[in-house]
């Protein structure tokens, strides 16, 4: 580990990755460094194509840490990483990815997650997105979770991309059990002439399953997002997608939020809101002294928060 992959780290990671309970630091396509305990283990695929995470029943609050870094210009790097959650344990899950290119040959990282929650169990994961780097290479991530949560499992996903990406294919796919919750948060930034592009698909299987999915993105300069979201009720359920955006300059975004219902009892909704930023938003902290940039940036930084 050097500076740069320290500095990688800082960016995608809340604290100190080794301060959590269990962590997996992979670079530029390999595990360098690894810590488990008895209630959290980490157990690499025999194919070498990622990892497996077992949680114990009745963990209580594990921290999880599983970064990856990309300092190696030109590499696509695609994991499979599987997380079995036990009855009963609440565990949180980071896993923040930064890649640095300073060459011209595009560098990517395709991480497919799927998660396993078993009844009763809750996770809380963080998804963390960054590029940087001066070459001309592009910064490429593709994430795909896929989710299955059985009876009376919670589960918080919490998806960031900070700036410097310049494409993203973003798909969430997620079945849901009797009384399961899904809640998911999306922040998106692009600027540039950046492309990210986001897919859900929450199918509401079980009584009571609900979900609540919100997205909010900020297009600049000749950025372009496109988010589309699919929920199926199949039963009596609740499912609301919320989409706001702001674009700025000649950025473009796209929404197309739809919604399945299977059966009368399904209570289903979504909403749409894309638009510039509030003009009375700006001129009252240009009036407070700031300048014209300094007031953008405060108004990005507060709706993306």
């Amino acid at each position: 580990m050097n500076k740069t992959d320290e500095s990688l780290l800082k960016e995608v990671l809340p604290s100190d990755v080794k301060k959590a309970d269990v962590y997996n630091i992979r670079k530029n396509g390999k595990c360098v460094e690894r810590k488990v305990n008895p209630y959290i283990s980490i157990d690499s695929k025999e194919d070498g194509s990622g990892i497996d995470i077992y949680v114990k029943e009745d963990t209580l609050f594990g921290i999880i840490n599983i970064p990856v870094i990309i300092t190696e210009s030109g590499l696509k790097d695609v994991v499979y990483n599987d997380f079995h959650i036990g009855k009963n344990a609440n565990v949180t899950i980071i896993a923040g990815c930064a890649i640095h290119n300073d060459s011209c040959d595009h560098s990517e990282h395709d991480g497919i997650h799927r998660f396993f929650l078993e009844e009763n169990s809750k996770v809380k994961y963080i998804e963390i997105h960054y590029g940087e780097g001066l070459g001309s290479g592009k910064k490429v991530l593709n994430p795909v979770t896929e989710i299955t949560m059985k009876k009376n499992s919670y589960m918080l996903m919490d998806s960031v991309q900070l700036k410097g990406v310049d494409n993203t294919l973003r798909k969430t796919k997620a079945t849901l059990y009797d009384n399961a919750t899904l809640v998911i948060t999306e922040k998106i930034l692009t600027t540039g002439e950046q492309y990210a592009k986001t897919d859900f698909l929450v199918d509401l299987l079980g009584e009571n399953s609900s979900t609540h999915v919100t997205s909010r993105s900020v297009a600049e300069d000749f950025s372009y997002q496109e988010f589309n979201s699919n929920i199926i009720g199949h039963g009596s359920c609740y499912g609301h997608v919320e989409c706001d955006a702001i674009i700025k300059d000649e950025g473009k975004v796209r929404a197309v939020p739809e919604i399945y219902a299977k059966s009368v009892d399904a209570n289903l909704v979504h909403e749409a809101t894309i638009g510039k930023i509030a003009g009375d938003q700006f001129t009252k902290l240009m009036s407070l002294g700031l300048n014209a940039k300094e007031a953008e940036d405060m108004i990005i930084h507060g709706f993306l928060k």
